[in-house]
């Protein structure tokens, strides 16, 4: 699992001379390495940086989580595993003395998920699915309440969800006219669309279902949109629960061809259960009310198309 490091970092024909320490983590710039797969790179600056003979602190962990993303984009799971573990050990160390969430988007808690997320990764690629799966749910029960929660729950789903029965959805609370409930499930090719009122990737997925609603509608299947409040109506105001709900249903709802004509349970809680950290989240069911489908982010209409047809 552990990996021998090499010191020296050649960015191009630039070169980085040993010792040079930074004052802040080079985060951009591992991330930057992380997505163009170059995990080499990506070790090799980060330990040419990183503070030498003490703990590393919150951000210095985050850098150092994406050292092991690069690893796993990469394919390279020595690599992935090797930092990743060293980044929760050293989160663990600092969550000894500080509440995770006392910065719910902070460093500590980015870089305790992508830890725990890229372990479970590196589990499933070693061919151990269990493995993968007992991790990832003792880790979301360790961390539940957290802001890291939802995050686990999808990467547990990700392995775990396809071919068992829908989970129940929370269908307390609703916006518009329509309502669902779990028995409604028998009979019907059910496609569940989790969306945010602020999300851009969510609007761009609207279109696409909407034409499959009405191309599909008669044989038997149907849309619906769980949502939920955030606490604020535009980013960086915040709004009362009823100022927020209020702009969902008037001004996403209401007058929307898709949404309109669908119904819209709105609960916290079925994010969390669903893990939908990543929106849109798409889960399709099939006539029995198995899950054959847990597709966290937007879909291109033909691969869904194709998966909701040959379930029709």
């Amino acid at each position: 699992m552990h990996v021998i490091l090499t010191w020296t970092l050649i960015l191009g024909a630039a070169v980085i001379p040993l010792g040079a320490a930074a004052a802040e983590p080079p985060t951009k710039q591992l991330k930057d390495f992380a997505f163009a797969k170059r995990p080499a790179q990506a070790r090799a600056l980060f330990e040419e940086r990183r503070p030498k003979d003490q703990a590393l602190g919150a951000e210095w962990l985050e850098a150092m989580s994406w050292v092991g993303r690069a690893g796993a984009i990469a394919g390279d799971w020595n690599q992935a595993a090797d930092y990743s573990e060293r980044t929760l050990k050293g989160c663990e160390l600092l969550l000894e003395s500080r509440d995770l969430d006392i910065d719910p988007n902070g460093p500590l808690s980015i870089a305790t998920g992508a830890a725990i997320e890229t372990l479970g990764k590196f589990y499933a690629a070693m061919g151990d699915r269990g493995q993968a799966v007992a991790f990832l749910r003792e880790r979301s029960q360790q961390y539940a309440n957290t802001s890291i929660e939802t995050r686990l729950n999808k990467n547990l789903l990700l392995l775990d969800l396809a071919g068992k029965p829908m989970p129940p959805l929370d269908t307390s609370a609703w916006l518009g006219q329509r309502r669902f409930e779990a028995a409604d499930l028998s009979g019907k090719v059910t496609l569940f669309f989790f969306w945010a009122h602020w999300c851009e990737d969510c609007e761009d997925q609207k279109p696409v279902l909407l034409r499959l609603q009405r191309r599909f509608r008669g044989e038997g299947f149907r849309v619906v949109a769980p949502t939920r409040l955030y606490g604020y109506v535009k980013r960086g105001d915040g709004a009362s629960p009823d100022a927020e709900r209020t702009h969902i249903e008037k001004g996403r709802v209401a007058e929307h061809p898709l949404l309109s004509k669908v119904p819209v349970p709105i609960s916290a809680e079925n994010f969390v259960a669903f893990g939908v950290s990543t929106t849109p989240t798409l889960v399709l069911v099939d006539r029995q009310g198995v899950v054959r489908l847990y597709n966290p982010g937007f879909m291109e209409e033909a691969a869904l198309a194709d998966r909701i047809g040959k379930l029709l």
